[in-house]
């Protein structure tokens, strides 16, 4: 039997990238998907090729009305709703704070922040009736650990973080479970800058970049999508409040290998002795 075999779930930005992937992945396993994306032409084209396992639902994460219909599509086409994956993001507002306009700002959060909270807000009360579901959001190693992002958006991420780790508390009385995914460097168009153009170019992009961390290789999408399965089905029933970090070991730390000599070089241990003289 396949994961997730008569599960519904929605992904929003699912039309591309990590959402994408989670997509396949999740129909590959059995489950019915809501693909809520801004990307129409390319969100419509993946349903169509996913058959009756998938429809595209138009959705700007930051407008609630949108939201609220992909919750709704999906209790209209299949009756219930296990997953809601607030998935869409965006790079947001770069550079220093003193240079950032506060609209800026606000859209940023407002795409990072309020996207996730307005998903959960609506998935919750279908989730709370049926007694069950899975709420995965979207952070970023930028979310726990410094210097990984732009300082808007790692901010945003870290309250991605939060926001699901004290939701989970609220909604595990009601077998609601909330977690966040939180990818290192993940090839997709959104990080390599080629949104609306061919996936091709995400590996010309990306070519000949040196990753330094324990797994010295850029992220791919199935790599999220992966532990959003495990998260979404039934073998995580007792996982919830979890930040998971999915990033080759790249929030850990400096590499051994680039690491002081004096660390890596052996020195027995002189215990001093006051009488020695």
């Amino acid at each position: 039997m396949s994961e997730l075999e008569g599960k519904v779930a929605i992904v929003t930005g699912g039309a591309s990238g990590i959402g994408e992937g989670t997509v396949r992945l999740f129909v590959n396993e059995g489950c019915k998907v809501v693909i809520a994306d801004m990307q129409e032409a390319r969100g419509a084209a993946l349903a169509e090729e996913l058959g009756d396992a998938a429809v595209f639902q138009q959705a700007e994460v930051r407008q609630e009305d949108q939201v609220k219909a992909a919750v709704d599509r999906a209790v209209s086409e299949w009756g219930r709703l296990d997953c809601m994956f607030n998935n869409a993001g965006f790079g947001g507002v770069l550079g220093p704070i003193e240079d950032v306009p506060a609209d800026d700002f606000d859209m940023t959060m407002d795409v990072l922040v309020r996207g996730v909270f307005l998903g959960m807000k609506h998935a919750i009360p279908v989730m709370k009736q049926q007694g069950s579901g899975s709420i995965i959001n979207t952070g970023s190693i930028a979310g726990v650990t410094c210097g990984r992002g732009p300082v808007v958006y790692s901010a945003a991420k870290a309250a991605v973080v939060h926001l699901s780790k004290v939701t989970a508390m609220e909604l595990g009385e009601h077998s609601i479970r909330v977690n966040a995914i939180c990818p290192g460097y993940i090839a997709t168009p959104l990080s390599t800058n080629t949104v609306g153009r061919p996936d091709t170019l995400i590996e010309e992009r990306i070519k000949g970049t040196d990753y330094r961390q324990p797994i010295p290789r850029y992220g791919q999408p199935d790599d999220i999508a992966q532990m959003a399965l495990f998260l979404a089905g039934d073998r995580s029933s007792f996982v919830t409040g979890q930040a998971l970090v999915v990033d080759g070991g790249a929030a850990n730390g400096v590499m051994w290998s680039d690491q002081s000599d004096v660390y890596k070089t052996y020195h027995p241990i002189k215990v001093y002795n006051p009488d020695a003289g």
